[in-house]
């Protein structure tokens, strides 16, 4: 959180200009103070996509989404007749919660990167950078209306708290700051705190800004107030699940954004039939999402998207290489999870070999994004969706239920189910509560949720939802936690790491 940060944040930023133009004015190290940058509402939006991409390198730097979100509960094995096998066994690294030997070097998955997960400073990048812009957004900026004023400064915190929010689910406590300029070091902040700061001062944004654009090229791809309830929706469920005493308060607070998204009508379902519009981004099912295509020059790391693992030919080629995908949901995991046969998502997500429990296995829930030239060392077209309709939809009924609202929550995931064609949740289909978290798991299958919630809602301490069971003490301790990379401590004698792995991950 030093200066450095600052100067970091200027050299990138210079990569990241838009034009040719602006590329070659070279600017002095003192651009982001404003004295020579912030002089346009252009040099204003051009910030804001750079602040975005500053948060997508983060994703785009590892097989974010995968190890992060989707295989640290063990649903997902490697298949050993694969082509190189041996450096996709990190999956069962992960499905163990062995970290500790995932990220060091020397294995044959190094060149996944996974120990840049671990470092959080392009997060406090972004997040100095948003506070930079609000604080000149504050002077004045010429050109720039108060309503304008009003709705880049709500991009701007959203990209802060997503930030946040990350770092949180990534490893538990955080530095939190919002001033411009910071560089006073700061002991890690209890992440509740953290996140109730952040919805705060979301909810002071929020109304500044619309529910969506015109504009499609802009649909999900900037932060609209959508892109903040949903966010919202997501930090108050995850304090739900550790602020045990205000839970309802959490819940509510979810239900209500969730029926103001709702009531909003930006946002609705598209057709399975139309799946491989919503994948590919920018469309009406969209709240946020890091947008990518090579026809814009876009450079996507090979192994970053989760459909690297899933795919093999037709869909990668050389065919020699690709007879079978690197990896596969364990078939008595996908049985658990679809089981009614009506349910179109097993036809339009999966082939034919959905419980196949090896390499034939393929989710093609990605097909039509991703390695669209077929050669696999090639630059994959690739959204990364942040958060969508039909997610923040199952997550307010998730809340509703937990506040005995079951009539409204069961209506919210019918609407998922009828989109799907799957029959509509009844009370002889057991438990809501219970039928929901399946749904989620149905619904965002491979986009990066399923992990998360097993942790906020501790089911990650049970055998029947995880194949890496979580003890108490070991869960308490931040085993759901990720390392963090001990550059954090530099020059802050404030600093502590994880304990849970700095003590040996046991």
């Amino acid at each position: 959180m030093k200066k450095v940060i600052i100067y970091t944040l200027v050299i990138a930023a210079c990569f990241c200009l838009p034009s040719c133009k602006k590329f070659l004015n070279v600017q002095p190290l003192d651009k982001l103070t404003g004295n020579n940058y912030f002089q346009t509402k252009e040099d204003v939006v051009a910030n804001i996509y750079d602040l975005s991409r500053i948060v997508f390198s983060k994703i785009n730097e590892t097989h974010y989404v995968g190890a992060v979100g989707e295989y640290r509960s063990g649903e997902v094995l490697h298949e050993s007749q694969s082509d190189n096998a041996a450096s996709r066994e990190y999956v069962e690294y992960l499905g163990r919660n062995d970290l500790l030997n995932l990220i060091r070097r020397g294995q044959p998955w190094d060149y996944y990167n996974f120990d840049r997960i671990t470092d959080w400073t392009g997060y406090y990048r972004a997040i100095q950078g948003a506070n930079i812009l609000i604080a000149k957004l504050d002077e004045g900026v010429p050109g720039v209306t108060d309503t304008e004023k009003g709705q880049f400064k709500a991009e701007a915190a959203f990209i802060r708290s997503l930030c946040y929010f990350t770092m949180v689910r990534l490893f538990g406590d955080v530095v939190y700051y919002t001033d411009a300029f910071h560089s006073t070091s700061l002991p890690r902040e209890n992440f509740v705190s953290v996140l109730n700061k952040c919805i705060a001062d979301l909810n002071s944004y929020k109304n500044q800004i619309p529910f969506t654009y015109g504009d499609p090229a802009l649909k999900g791809v900037r932060a609209s107030r959508g892109s903040i309830i949903a966010l919202m929706m997501e930090m108050n469920m995850w304090n739900a699940g550790f602020d045990g005493a205000n839970a309802r308060k959490y819940y509510q607070a979810t239900a209500d954004l969730g029926k103001e998204l709702v009531a909003s009508n930006a946002y609705r379902l598209l057709p399975l039939s139309d799946w491989s519009t919503v994948i590919k981004g920018r469309s009406d099912e969209s709240l946020f999402e890091f947008y990518q295509s090579i026809n814009y020059g876009d450079a996507v790391l090979n192994v970053a998207p989760i459909a690297d693992m899933f795919l093999h030919y037709p869909y990668k080629r050389p065919e020699y290489t690709h007879r079978v995908s690197f990896a596969y949901y364990r078939g008595e995991y996908m049985q658990k999870l679809f089981q009614d046969g009506g349910d179109k998502r097993i036809t339009t997500w999966f082939n034919e070999d959905i419980f196949a429990d090896n390499g034939k296995f393929m989710m093609l829930k990605y097909a039509k994004n991703s390695f669209i030239v077929g050669e696999e060392d090639a630059n994959p077209d690739n959204t990364f969706m942040i958060f969508r309709y039909g997610g923040e939809l199952l997550l307010a009924a998730e809340a509703l239920a937990n506040i005995d609202e079951d009539a409204e929550a069961i209506r919210l995931v019918n609407l998922v189910r009828a989109r799907a064609g799957a029959s509509p949740y009844t009370s002889s289909n057991g438990d809501l509560k219970e039928f929901i978290f399946y749904e989620r798991s149905r619904e965002l299958i491979g986009e990066g949720q399923h992990y998360f919630d097993l942790v906020r809602t501790k089911r990650i301490l049970n055998s029947q939802y995880s194949y890496n069971v979580l003890t108490s003490d070991k869960f308490s301790r931040g085993a759901w936690t990720w390392p963090i990379n001990s550059g954090a401590l530099n020059n802050n004698p404030f600093m502590k790491l994880n304990d849970y792995w700095v003590n040996g991950g046991n």
